[in-house]
């Protein structure tokens, strides 16, 4: 049986295999899948579900999704994608939407990092601080 260790360095190598010039290749991705599966080599499903953790980070780390707490114009949309492209690099995909909770501000998710300048965000930091 392969111990962890193998299979996480088996799903990193495939992983890197699909990368082609630094961004994930959807098709190469499907025929590492499609091998997997038919092979079906030792410990190959937990080596699917390795493969398939790192494919979601890669995805969510070039994914920024903006909300806001009323409709930003498009002259403010592109100012944004502008921004977030000279911090995370081309080939970013921004979604925009709205949430009236936030009551005004912007919060902005790339990946696993959080940019929260709302009103709603400093109020409960507020609250925080009074509980402590």
């Amino acid at each position: 049986m392969k111990t962890t260790r193998q299979t996480k360095r088996e799903a990193a190598r495939l992983f890197r295999a699909c990368v082609v010039n630094g961004s994930l290749d959807e098709s190469r991705v499907r025929r590492a899948v499609q091998q997997i599966v038919t092979f079906k080599p030792r410990g190959y499903l937990h080596t699917l579900l390795l493969l398939r953790r790192l494919v979601q980070i890669d995805v969510a780390r070039r994914t920024a999704k903006v909300e806001s707490a009323f409709r930003l114009s498009p002259d403010i949309q592109a100012e944004v994608q502008k921004g977030l492209a000279e911090s995370y690099g081309a080939g970013l995909t921004t979604s925009f939407s709205e949430h009236p909770a936030l009551i005004a501000g912007m919060r902005i998710k790339v990946g696993s990092d959080v940019y929260d300048g709302t009103v709603e965000g400093r109020l409960i930091a507020i609250e925080q601080s009074f509980q402590e």
